[in-house]
């Protein structure tokens, strides 16, 4: 594994991360001895950083990791996220501080290293949410401050009240706004950058065959980058990145991690997954050298302007802080 600074955090943070949520049956069924198999194959593999939130599972993906990490705590990076309250954000300093005693029992730590708040509120002021989540740095309880889906100007303000560390937001191949303004942003202010979704939520694998690929009970069947006609449509749009992988002898998704790890060293890509065969495909990806021209090639290879469909529902696109 490689590592690199996240932000002004002062800790060794491996390149690639671990996104939780697949561990929670949002995706499908989850075998619980595999997904388990799975996070000790990744912090074997020097894979120290984790993320979760209190949203995913209702608790329940923090109280499953949570066991496994308290056994080996000095070897995990631990983010989690409070405040996304399945549709609406909570940010209220109360619901802040509230929100943090509970992820620590459910985890079974002291201490958080990277507490996010998962969705801005925009009924409440950033700097009163920030605020109270700075009282938990001086608690003791949280280390370093994060942001989920916010925009520049938010994080810009959440930075004067209390130094952040790292925004997190979807980014990969096909899902590129935050190259506009989010990530310059956070270049300016040395805070590093989490990319969840790195894997298009297995749009860039080339594992989907279409609609019929996904579970009944998949979340991605809400996504309408994921239903009928749009689904088909994109993975034509993706289909030319099996050749640039077939010529490096990579799989699709070593060739897409490769990709955001080339956009800048600030960049921590945390794609989610529930077995262990992933974790160390993954964690392979670290090792793919790309020369500039290659980086170019396979950015243009995927025209991310044409993708059908947006990447939340309507719904849930308006309570974004972006």
């Amino acid at each position: 594994m490689r590592y690199r600074k996240l932000g002004k955090c002062s800790d060794k943070v491996s390149a690639i991360g671990l996104g939780g949520m697949a561990m929670t049956p949002i995706y499908g069924p989850v075998d619980p001895v595999e997904a388990t198999a799975a996070v000790n194959a990744a912090l074997d593999e020097g894979m120290n950083f984790i993320d979760t939130s209190d949203a995913y599972g209702g608790g329940k993906n923090e109280e499953f990791l949570g066991d496994i990490i308290k056994r080996r705590r000095e070897d995990v990076f631990l983010a989690t996220k409070f405040g996304n309250m399945g549709g609406r954000a909570d940010g209220r300093p109360e619901w802040v501080k509230e929100a943090c005693d509970l992820s620590l029992k459910r985890l079974g730590v002291d201490v958080i290293d990277l507490y996010f708040q998962h969705r801005v509120d925009k009924d409440v002021p950033i700097e009163e949410t920030v605020g109270a989540m700075a009282e938990l740095v001086e608690a003791g309880k949280v280390r370093w401050l994060g942001l989920s889906e916010a925009g520049d100007e938010t994080i810009r303000r959440a930075n004067a009240t209390h130094s952040i560390v790292a925004v997190q937001t979807e980014y990969s191949l096909w899902t590129r706004f935050v190259e506009d303004q989010i990530l310059p942003t956070c270049r300016e202010l040395n805070i590093g950058f989490v990319a969840y979704s790195p894997l298009g939520r297995g749009m860039l694998t080339g594992t989907l065959a279409g609609a019929e690929s996904l579970s009944e009970n998949d979340r991605r069947h809400d996504h309408p980058r994921f239903q009928k006609g749009n689904i088909d449509e994109n993975i034509k749009l993706v289909g030319p990145l099996s050749d640039l992988a077939a010529e490096r002898g990579v799989s699709q998704t070593q060739l897409s991690l490769a990709w955001l790890l080339h956009q800048s060293e600030d960049v921590f890509p945390i794609p989610g997954t529930k077995r262990r065969g992933h974790i160390l495909e993954n964690c392979a990806a670290v090792e793919i050298q790309l020369s500039d021209e290659e980086v170019s090639l396979i950015g243009e290879t995927i025209k991310h302007r044409e993708v059908s469909g947006t990447r939340y529902p309507e719904k849930q696109l308006g309570g974004l802080g972006i």
